[in-house]
């Protein structure tokens, strides 16, 4: 298997999950106050919402490099 048929089945992958989760959270820990040996941090919970049409064009594109993958120009 070549590179762009295992690129092409990792967005095809890529593109099925951004569609069927919809978004993914991450926490980031930022430090709010650094008073000597003190510190103060916090911890937020971000959400990335990921459009649908990215979804379908991962899928898309990796559709295309898989078929275009075996041809020898």
């Amino acid at each position: 298997m070549n590179l762009a048929k295992v690129v092409g089945v990792v967005l095809i992958a890529a593109g099925a999950i951004a569609l069927v989760m919809g978004s993914f959270s991450y926490t980031r820990e930022t430090e709010a106050v650094k008073l000597g040996p003190i510190e103060l941090t916090v911890k937020q919970e971000e959400k990335v919402n990921v459009p649908s049409w990215a979804g379908g064009g991962a899928i898309a594109l990796g559709v295309v490099l898989l078929l275009m993958g075996g041809r020898k120009g």
